[in-house]
């Protein structure tokens, strides 16, 4: 019993993925949303004892006598691969691919391990959702046997780190993290805990080793990764997989990467015989016609230090009955379009407010940069008046509120693309600098002029 006039500590639960502190236990938490994610902890801990020196692990050393052979990247031979991971697979980096179900993500890591085994050594895949008669016809689909490319199926932690002790891989793939449980954790499978559990276990064994691990995780209805953030802040590098499922075109983007760039796309085309990489994707996202129609216009979009050419169109159509005019987006940011229709009509004479207006881009890409305002005013603007705008022309430029047409990063390196796809006139902002061969350079200084000189 306390001391009289003592409170004795009272257990509470507090949130494993925002901290939330509460009385007693709830389902979902009330801060983040999070369901089952309130554990019981006891009372507060004592004061902090005084720590004192103790073993290191390596000595410290001069940085200049640091050897650089275990942080170099190794290409998988997948060129879009290794192109958004900044070179290849660093031996002891752990990546996490992340995807809609579907989309094409174990398919592309089973060629990497095919890749990784016929050329660096021993690679294994741990299934913990597919049998591993699943995973070998999927091998055999693509051509991606190998007597050096391990299959197992578990889902249990303690399994798959017997397997790497008896293969000694340089590469492991589990597919997919979630699946695996770590029996000294307590929790549902696939929880915060479990997920946090497996991945600082595996974290743990491919620093130790130098081996490369590739964990496939799950995302929620809303494209986040599924699971506890501390998941992303484990990892090396996080790529995120997208694509529509009624396209047959997939972008890897790497959303955080410690070894290379972390604004790099790769493109990739999904058939029978697997994922394969699409090294000059514009021809994707451009439609090819023969004589220019009304709303569409050309622009040169930057993922990462790549130049795409994309296509944006619009229709503009009178209003059918007394309601609100509708707006409809398709691969642009709606609240981008809205105001640059806004823009449009006040500081370029169009009259928008009683038609409706219907935005896309096309061949799936989605676009999100600023550089693609001016394209796409001129494509709003051309399907207003239903005057086609000239062939070979390209738009560049931020559009601002007063209709002004502002410079975007990369100028250069759009030009040369575009130039290099056959475009000869680029409209731009006032000093883009210099035009590359075989292109003519249109200042343009504000919406105003744009149309008077094109209309």
């Amino acid at each position: 019993m306390p001391p009289a006039g003592v409170k004795s500590a009272r257990p509470a639960h507090r949130c494993t993925e925002c901290g939330y502190a509460s009385a007693k236990w709830v389902g979902r938490c009330p801060e983040c949303q999070a369901w089952g994610s309130l554990q019981e902890i006891g009372a507060p801990a004592a004061a902090l004892r005084a720590v004192s020196a103790g073993p290191v692990t390596a000595p410290a050393r001069p940085i200049a006598e640091v050897e650089l052979a275990g942080a170099r990247a190794v290409p998988t031979g997948i060129a879009e691969f290794d192109r958004v991971l900044g070179g290849g697979l660093v031996p002891g980096a752990v990546l996490l691919v992340a995807g809609e179900p579907g989309v094409g993500k174990s398919t592309l890591l089973l060629e990497v391990a095919h890749r990784v085994a016929a050329a660096n050594g021993p690679a294994l895949v741990v299934s913990g959702e597919e049998s591993a008669g699943q995973v070998r016809l999927r091998a055999e689909r693509i051509g991606a046997l190998h007597e050096r490319l391990y299959l197992a199926a578990e889902t249990e932690l303690s399994a798959v780190l017997a397997h790497v002790e008896q293969i000694a891989p340089t590469l492991l793939i589990l597919d997919s993290v979630q699946t695996v449980r770590s029996p000294a954790v307590d929790g549902t499978d696939g929880g915060a805990s479990q997920v946090r559990a497996v991945a600082g276990a595996l974290t743990a064994v491919a620093k130790s080793r130098g081996m490369t691990t590739i964990l496939v995780g799950h995302v929620t209805k809303d494209g986040a990764i599924a699971g506890p953030r501390t998941l992303e802040h484990l990892v090396d590098v996080v790529v995120s997989f997208d694509g529509e499922r009624h396209s047959t075109l997939r972008l890897v983007r790497a959303t955080k990467n410690r070894f290379g760039p972390a604004d790099e796309i790769g493109c990739f085309e999904i058939g029978d015989s697997g994922v394969v990489g699409v090294p000059d994707p514009s021809a994707l996202f451009v439609s090819r016609r023969d004589a220019p129609v009304p709303g569409s216009c050309v622009t040169v979009t930057l993922e990462g230090s790549r130049p795409l050419l994309a296509e944006v169109q619009a229709l503009v159509a009178g209003s059918a009955g007394g309601g609100s005019p509708r707006r409809a987006v398709s691969g642009l940011d709606s609240q981008r379009v809205a105001m640059i229709n806004a823009v449009v009509e006040r500081r370029g004479g169009v009259k928008l407010a009683e038609a409706d207006v219907f935005a896309a881009s096309v061949g799936g890409v989605r676009i999100a940069e600023p550089a693609a305002d001016f394209a796409l005013a001129l494509a709003i603007a051309s399907a207003a008046r239903d005057r086609a705008l000239p062939a070979g022309l390209v738009a560049l430029g931020e559009v601002g509120l007063s209709g002004e047409i502002r410079r975007v990063g990369g100028t250069g390196r759009r030009l040369a693309e575009a130039a290099r796809q056959g475009y000869t006139v680029a409209l731009v902002p006032p000093d883009a600098g210099a035009a590359p061969p075989g292109m003519r350079l249109v200042e343009i200084a504000d919406l105003g002029s744009a149309f008077q000189r094109l209309f």
